[in-house]
């Protein structure tokens, strides 16, 4: 398979999407495209994954150097050069290590940017003892983000006991961070279903033919993440809420 250097405004086509469009940013995992309309699509630098001028070709970065990107891993725009801005008071809480480095993955220019510190809790059964401890105020939001928050769960309940105007609980409906990533990044057709009473990431990893090593098997999941289009829809919309909540003004004086 031949192998094209992914130059500014080369012209190639998504074989799977058909998107077609010129390169105007490339870094390490992945391409921005620009179509004829100035939409913009990020896109995995995947074997034979482009087509040009009718040929299947791989899109490598270029040798003397990467395009600077023009949007983040979040499909946000790029700010060449930001500075980190002087952390908030208010934080983002997720449940675990592997939720924080996922959101540092997609998340986390945009984060530094706006200053945003993401904390994880291992686990939310003491959730409201948590929030009361932290003292969510109008300059100092708390966003939480909760794993398998689907109606009559444990932790839906836990999540409709907070009721503190400056904290938002938020999630989404995956028994655990792993199933947010969409099966055809990590290469599999679907996520195991785990029988109740296995722990649910030694099931998948024994169900998948995986060696029984949650911390490498999460290794291997957070290398096919590349961007935001290798996470359900579900999580983004939710990470998405809390960034804007814990940086929304205060309008106080």
């Amino acid at each position: 398979m031949p192998e094209v250097p992914a130059d500014r405004d080369l012209v190639v086509e998504e074989a799977a999407t058909g998107f077609c469009g010129a390169v105007i940013g490339c870094e390490a995992g992945t391409v921005t495209l620009e179509d004829r309309f100035g939409k913009h699509r990020v896109f995995p630098l995947e074997p034979s994954g482009f087509l040009l001028e009718g040929r299947v070709v791989t899109l490598v970065r270029p040798s003397q150097g990467p395009a600077r990107p023009t949007r983040t891993a979040s499909g946000s725009v790029a700010v060449p050069g930001a500075r980190a801005r002087v952390a908030r008071a208010g934080r983002i809480y997720v449940e675990g290590r592997h939720d924080a480095e996922l959101v540092e993955r997609v998340w986390g220019d945009d984060l530094r940017i706006e200053g945003v510190v993401v904390e994880y809790l291992e686990g939310v059964d003491d959730l409201p003892a948590i929030v009361e401890e932290f003292g969510p105020a109008p300059d100092a939001r708390l966003g939480v983000l909760v794993d398998h928050l689907v109606s009559g769960s444990k932790e839906s309940r836990i999540a409709a006991s907070i009721t503190d105007e400056h904290t938002l609980v938020v999630g989404h409906p995956y028994i655990d961070i792993w199933e947010a990533v969409k099966p055809s990044s990590v290469g599999i057709r679907a996520w195991p279903r785990v029988p109740r009473g296995q722990d649910w990431k030694t099931g998948v990893c024994r169900a998948l033919g995986w060696p029984e090593n949650t911390g490498a098997a999460w290794q291997h999941i957070l290398s096919r993440v590349h961007s935001y289009r290798d996470l359900e829809p579900e999580l983004l919309g939710r990470v998405e809420h809390l960034i804007d909540f814990v940086t929304a003004p205060h309008s106080g004086t």
